[in-house]
């Protein structure tokens, strides 16, 4: 059982899919959820945003893991925030009823990374979707990018070119990773800088609803 806190927005009626959005480094489940109406203005979705697990001395907010460099997490840390957040997929898709192709992971920043994390781990069912805002797919001992069988997945890749945190390179990377490995990657870069840039919001409307429009409502 996860004990990872979450806040959900349920939808208005029988929902059409699950979106998870995972946050960034030093905020929290409250910093992603404002965007539930912004990504599913229908309210289609039932939307969950989980808290991280880490509280740092000296340090804002949340965070998933530890960085002792961009791109590469403590392996640890990661290995612990993995664990918990697999539990909390796994829960809630045994109470709302929805299933892993039903699911799209969402994040920024450290929380895209953990929404490929989760969504592209071996060990771990493929989601319909990955939303990947300002991200990267990480590096880390003991866990590496599983594609074989994840066509099915499609990706949504948005990073900004003048991105202080984390340079575009890696957005670059894992879109060549993910094409390479046969998955739809919706790609596009901007001027923006560690941030979702606000053209991206009507793009991820659109994607969002193409990559549930094949799955039936439930009831």
């Amino acid at each position: 059982m996860s004990s990872l806190h979450f806040e959900e927005r349920p939808a208005a009626g029988d929902p059409r899919g699950l979106l998870l959005l995972h946050h960034g480094r030093g905020t929290s489940e409250r910093d992603l959820l404002p965007l539930a109406d912004v990504f599913d203005p229908q309210r289609e979705l039932h939307v969950v945003a989980p808290r991280a697990p880490l509280q740092l001395p000296g340090s804002p907010g949340y965070h998933w893991y530890l960085v002792p460099r961009v791109g590469y997490p403590d392996p640890e840390t990661f290995a612990s925030a993995y664990r918990e957040l697999a539990a909390l997929h796994d829960e809630l898709w045994e109470r709302t009823g929805l299933g892993t192709e039903q699911t799209v992971l969402g994040g920024f920043s450290m929380g895209t990374a953990m929404s490929y994390a989760l969504g592209l781990g071996a060990d771990r069912p493929a989601p319909a979707g990955i939303l990947a805002f300002s991200g990267f797919i990480p590096t880390v001992e003991a866990w590496e990018p599983d594609l074989e069988g994840r066509t099915a997945t499609r990706v949504l890749i948005a990073h900004g070119r003048n991105d202080p945190v984390i340079d575009v390179s890696l957005a670059r990377q894992a879109r060549e990773l993910l094409e390479g490995g046969g998955l739809d990657v919706d790609y596009r870069e901007s001027d923006a800088t560690h941030t979702i840039d606000p053209a991206d919001v009507p793009r991820t409307v659109a994607w969002l609803q193409a990559t549930f429009s094949s799955q039936p409502s439930l009831g």
